[in-house]
């Protein structure tokens, strides 16, 4: 009976998840920091900088690429980002009747922190890896979900229940063979707190002239231990872990707020048109005007 468990829950996970999002899109629910995520068919190729968080796939597929590292994320699978990431994803398995659901729930390092401190557990050490893990989703994490997503239709039971299931549904990530690397999002100091304050910095201040030796300085490391350590979680170097920042805002600036490829590039920090023009389409597969009209 147990074998059949998630089967079951994650249809009823399915069902539920439709009562918030009723179309097409990311949808918000009353748990700040929960979304469900739905899309009707197959997507084109889609940007985004991830932020730590746990997804949870209830019906359909999707890949997600970081720097030639694929994933197949698929229902059932839990993705694990535990540090904020550039990431190319796209929808591969999804159909009107069958639409690609997705919970998104961030993950909160005060509540890491506090878990911790009530199991009385320090940071373990961490393998060398990228910021990102998949993993089947536990019985008892899908049960949580549900719980709280049937919770979410009663404002008493969201705005008292919700909380709590929240921090069950991070206790028993904790347990999972991923727990150490959660762990660290809840030490200051850790390794992945540290890289983590270097990407913040980063994300801020992506159109300065980026210097190695003032990040590492920073987050109180040598500038080749920095180097080491942030290509081993983010799987890129600093230098192109700005540039896939300054892509993205970019592309951002020419599809939403409509500036001119020259005016896109001198805001994101670029010096040359010219070359920035052929980095966009080296990136995004063709230059900026062919890729601003095939929106």
């Amino acid at each position: 009976m147990r074998q059949g468990k998630p089967t079951g829950t994650l249809t009823e996970l399915a069902r539920s998840a439709l009562e918030w999002a009723p179309d097409e899109g990311v949808h918000p629910t009353p748990l700040p920091g929960l979304l469900v995520i739905r899309s009707d068919g197959r997507t084109l190729p889609t940007h985004a900088v991830y932020r730590p968080s746990l997804c949870l796939v209830l019906q359909g597929a999707k890949e997600v690429v970081m720097n030639g590292h694929v994933f197949r994320f698929q229902r059932g699978r839990f993705l694990i980002v535990s540090i904020d990431l550039p990431i190319t994803s796209h929808v591969v398995e999804a159909s009107p009747g069958k639409p690609f659901l997705c919970l998104a729930l961030d993950l909160d390092p005060d509540l890491v922190f506090g878990l911790l401190q009530g199991m009385g557990q320090a940071p373990e050490p961490v393998p060398s890896g990228p910021g990102i893990h998949l993993s089947e989703g536990t019985p008892e994490l899908l049960d949580a979900f549900l719980r709280l997503l049937r919770c979410l239709g009663e404002p008493a039971d969201a705005e008292v229940l919700g909380p709590m299931l929240r921090r069950e549904i991070t206790y028993r990530l904790l347990r999972t063979a991923y727990g150490p690397v959660v762990r660290q999002l809840g030490v200051a100091g850790s390794r992945v707190q540290r890289i983590a304050k270097a990407v913040t910095r980063l994300r801020e201040r992506f159109d300065e002239p980026l210097r190695i030796e003032d990040l590492a300085q920073l987050v109180n490391m040598s500038p080749s231990s920095f180097h080491k350590h942030f290509k081993e979680i983010t799987t890129l170097s600093p230098l192109q872990f700005q540039k896939e920042l300054r892509l993205q805002e970019a592309r951002r600036l020419l599809r939403v707020e409509g500036l001119d490829a020259a005016t896109a590039a001198f805001r994101v920090g670029y010096e040359s048109p010219s070359h920035f023009s052929r980095e966009y389409a080296r990136h995004f597969g063709q230059p900026p005007i062919r890729d601003v009209r095939a929106t």
